[in-house]
């Protein structure tokens, strides 16, 4: 039998967000990236919802969630996504969150560390985007791996990728695939799953959205350690972030605990889970 998901909706600072849920106890927040919706983390939640009450959020911008047409600079930021995240668990009640995160999440996730630590339980990242990577984004050769977040930066991007289902079909494809090493973790119907959320009016734009605040707004960036108990796991073979990028960690996370995944690409979480959820639930103490 098919799983069965619970799809629910809540505003948070004027922000209609859709989010999964799905089991019971101490709270924990499941943050896709990019190009993802809650639905990346569909084989993590099951297992996770066994000990924890799981929420998978679409972030603004995203799939089923509200996208609002505001300049990227004002309405979609980090610090704007965090103050999302913090209204979001207080409008579930929840006093306290643990928050696993990769690609994008992973950089909400720690602005929101530095903006609400006492919201915060712990923080489990993957591959994580953080200060300590630097310009190695846009170095040679990672430049032919980076290029799309130039692309992302022109006006007239979300109406390429969005010209038909078929062009963003093929665009989604090729980061879902090219930045998994198990090139046949997302197969063809998975795929049809993304593409419709990304055919959603305004998706597109709003998925850009980020990467045009991201870069537009770095110079206001906090990157002050985050003392937050901390898991990093990072993948040997995850080509958008090399495994090499992990030597700062210990500059920017002052309560750190690090395990290398060998073998696993940047949607670890999909090509491993059962090795990546036992991870999460002995860090999380479950």
């Amino acid at each position: 039998m098919s799983q069965v998901w619970d799809h629910q909706f809540v505003e948070v600072n004027g922000v209609r967000l859709h989010y999964v849920r799905q089991g019971s106890g101490r709270p924990v927040l499941l943050l896709h990236g990019w190009p993802g919706f809650w639905f990346e983390w569909s084989h993590n939640i099951p297992a996770l919802a066994e000990r924890f009450d799981v929420v998978a959020p679409d972030i603004r911008g995203f799939a089923y969630s509200d996208k609002p047409d505001l300049p990227p600079e004002q309405g979609y930021t980090d610090a704007v996504i965090a103050e999302d995240l913090a209204g979001l668990a207080r409008a579930l009640d929840f006093e306290r969150v643990s928050i696993v995160a990769h690609d994008f999440g992973a950089a909400w996730a720690q602005r929101f560390a530095r903006a609400h630590p006492e919201l915060l339980d712990r923080l489990v990242l993957f591959d994580p985007p953080y200060a300590g990577v630097g310009g190695r984004w846009f170095e040679l050769p990672q430049i032919f791996e980076s290029w799309y977040m130039v692309f992302h930066q022109q006006p007239w991007a979300e109406e390429l990728v969005g010209a038909s289902r078929a062009a963003t079909e093929r665009y989604l494809r090729h980061f879902l695939r090219h930045w998994s090493h198990d090139t046949d973790v997302f197969p063809d119907d998975e795929i049809a799953d993304f593409v419709e959320a990304y055919s959603q009016p305004g998706a597109l734009r709003g998925g850009f959205n980020c990467y045009r605040a991201a870069l537009r707004a770095a110079a206001q960036a906090d990157n002050s350690p985050i003392a937050t108990p901390t898991l990093v796991l990072w993948g040997t073979a995850d080509p958008i972030l090399p495994f090499a990028w992990s030597d700062r960690l210990g500059e920017f996370f002052t309560n750190l605990t690090f395990k290398q995944m060998d073998g696993l690409g940047h949607f670890m979480h999909r090509e491993a889970p059962e090795r990546v959820n036992a991870e999460i639930l002995s860090f999380l103490g479950g």
